[in-house]
């Protein structure tokens, strides 16, 4: 089997070095499983939290950021401390807050609409990227994105049914809020993708999110009864397994191959809603899902790479950051493979 490798260089006052580490083959049928099980663990993350409506939202996004925090802590203490310093801490708190802030809406509107729905709507970010890069990177939007955008506003009206009861009953515009705040989230993971590795992202992100929501979660806190923490315990850690297997699926695939897959978490979430709460969407809403669905691919695929990612934020992860990292900190020496 082929091996690809990263360089990164070394060097000594007499001469250059290089060191070559392994970086795992290609292998895109595994990363499909792999991303696609991902999405399954979101969907059912995603259905936990409605059964979990009862339940004060800020304590359901405390417990899910700390729970993932604790599964999480162990990788990052095999770490050595150096690894886990970051030199963009403001960009850490602003992709933990825009998280926090999606996670958050999201948990509020599921009670009150088919799960279908407030998946789709929260997942709707491949429709805000696109402006999201212009303000932020200043590109241009291209013109197949634009139809993109075209095609999921048409599908957001299919489905939220702009009128006066929306403001009456505004938990579709909310999630589609959560689609707002996760698009700000997958930009800014993915702007620090570049020279942060995953582990040390998802670790800030768990413990800001988790360091900021204490005093929170302290005044929204009632006692729970056995069911309820079932429900928040599977909630978290379906949410890390969520990371996890993204993280593992981006080791053998790149973001352009996998992203696609992104809209495997409505299928799932679908299927989920009608199985366990018996929500049947009707022809408007389907004709609106596939829109949404369509316009979403299409945006990521026509789209700049700063918009490549997935679901609530969980942006593309780079696995050759090390080597882009040693690139452009090191002003000598040279990198050359060694067979």
């Amino acid at each position: 089997m082929a091996k690809t490798h990263e360089l990164s260089g070394t060097t000594s006052p007499n001469k250059a070095s290089t060191v070559i580490t392994s970086k795992p083959a290609h292998k895109l049928a595994l990363a499909v499983v792999l991303i696609t099980s991902a999405f399954l663990c979101a969907a059912i993350m995603s259905a936990l939290s409605k059964e979990a409506a009862s339940i004060p939202a800020l304590l359901i996004l405390f417990l899910q950021y700390a729970i993932s925090f604790i599964i999480f802590v162990p990788a990052a203490l095999n770490q050595r401390i150096v690894r886990l310093k970051t030199e963009h801490l403001a960009l850490q708190i602003f992709r933990s807050l825009a998280g926090s802030v999606c996670q958050l809406l999201f948990f509020v509107a599921v009670g009150s609409i088919p799960l279908l729905v407030a998946v789709l709507l929260s997942n709707a970010a491949p429709l805000f990227i696109p402006i999201v890069v212009y303000i932020w990177f200043r590109k241009a939007v291209q013109p197949l994105v634009w139809i993109s955008l075209l095609m999921g506003l048409f599908g957001i009206v299919l489905i939220i049914r702009p009128g006066p009861a929306m403001f009456h009953s505004p938990a579709a515009l909310i999630a589609l809020a959560a689609g707002f705040f996760s698009a700000l989230a997958l930009v800014a993971t993915n702007r620090l993708a570049e020279t942060e590795p995953p582990t040390r992202i998802l670790v800030y992100n768990f413990g800001i999110s988790t360091l900021l929501l204490i005093p929170l979660c302290i005044l929204s806190w009632k006692p729970l009864a056995a069911k309820q923490w079932l429900l928040l315990i599977g909630i978290g850690i379906f949410y890390a397994a969520t990371q996890y297997l993204i993280i593992l699926a981006y080791r053998h695939a790149s973001a352009t191959e996998l992203s696609p897959f992104n809209y495997t978490v409505v299928i799932f979430s679908g299927l989920l809603g009608w199985w366990l709460f018996g929500s049947v969407p009707g022809p408007s809403s389907i004709a609106g899902t596939i829109l949404i669905c369509a316009g979403g691919i299409l945006s990521i695929e026509s789209g700049h790479i700063e918009g490549l990612g997935h679901a609530f934020g969980y942006g593309h992860w780079k696995f050759r950051w090390r080597l882009r990292h040693s690139l452009t900190s090191r002003h000598a020496g040279a990198l050359q493979p060694r067979g």
